[in-house]
């Protein structure tokens, strides 16, 4: 009998709890989106992380909230999606939120995904003192049987361990399901716009990141080793291009030395990073753009 265990983790949460945070950390390498704006994470990312002999698949779903357009409504149907596929699920809210609405109402769905294995992470608890803490916790757990309670910093890596160490002990026993040196299971195609989506979130504000796509086009093998990589900036309208363009083209052409920087970094090797932005008026309503992402554009409807 074989005495490895794997299994898939489901990351849930309000957006901008932290969880893409602390997959970063869990894995020990970039595999999504982590920015201050909300809602980042569209697609459900895998990484992967080995402790001792158990393998754990993360899948970092999209923030649960309340969902307005049809690519909220494909972001909330795949994150409650992942945590029904998963082994193991863990909840994380942010400590000095609290028990917000959007909890209250993720608690009322935690029901509803069986006989899975659930645990509170409670996260950035820096920002509050232990009597709130402690509170928490109790309002928490009365208003939800958790198997398991953790207090963490996923930004700072406090209680991080003790949680990926119960987490090894909690995923199934079996063989592993990935190569013990991969990081994630999306296609390198994916996690390179994932890259660029994230610089270019991180320079432009407003409303305007989340109606932009970042799809990469093209991926070319150079014989030096290096790769070239163009990748399709779609927006929705032309001012919006302007904006993604920035005076003589400076916002476009910083964002691309800071993706192709990250991605020399990931990949270790050189890259050759060609961004292009097209104006597609009606993408949010295109179903080749919901596969890119990785969503179901069925689970769109209203």
């Amino acid at each position: 009998m074989s005495d490895t265990r794997a299994g898939f983790i489901a990351l849930i949460g309000e957006p901008n709890a932290g969880k893409s945070t602390l997959l970063n950390r869990m894995v020990g390498a970039k595999v999504s989106i982590v920015t201050h704006k909300v809602q980042t994470t569209r697609a459900r990312i895998r990484g992967v992380a080995m402790e001792g002999q158990s393998q754990l698949v993360f899948v970092d779903t999209p923030g649960l909230f309340q969902p307005r357009r049809r690519l909220d409504r494909a972001m909330v149907a795949a994150a409650w999606g992942g945590a029904a596929d998963a082994d193991v699920v863990v909840l994380m809210i942010e400590a000095h939120r609290g028990m917000s609405d959007g909890v209250k109402a993720i608690l009322d769905g935690l029901g509803d995904l069986g006989d899975r294995r659930i645990a509170l992470a409670i996260n950035k608890i820096d920002k509050v003192k232990s009597e709130t803490l402690l509170a928490l916790t109790q309002a928490m757990n009365e208003a939800f049987a958790f198997e398991k309670t953790f207090m963490i910093s996923a930004e700072k890596g406090h209680g991080c361990d003790t949680l990926r160490a119960w987490l090894a002990q909690a995923v199934p026993l079996g063989p592993w399901l990935y190569p013990e040196d991969q990081l994630s299971d999306l296609p390198m195609r994916m996690i390179a716009a994932e890259m660029t989506r994230e610089k270019l979130t991180l320079r432009l504000h407003q409303e305007l990141p989340y109606q932009l796509t970042v799809e990469t086009e093209n991926w070319e093998e150079r014989k030096d080793g290096s790769c070239k990589i163009d990748q399709l900036v779609y927006v929705m309208r032309d001012g919006h291009k302007g904006i993604v363009l920035g005076n003589k083209g400076e916002t476009i052409k910083a964002v691309g030395q800071a993706a192709r920087a990250e991605l020399e970094e990931f990949l270790g090797r050189k890259v050759h990073l060609f961004l292009q932005v097209k104006v597609r008026p009606n993408w949010l309503e295109e179903s080749e753009r919901y596969d890119e992402m990785g969503l179901n554009f069925k689970d769109g409807n209203s």
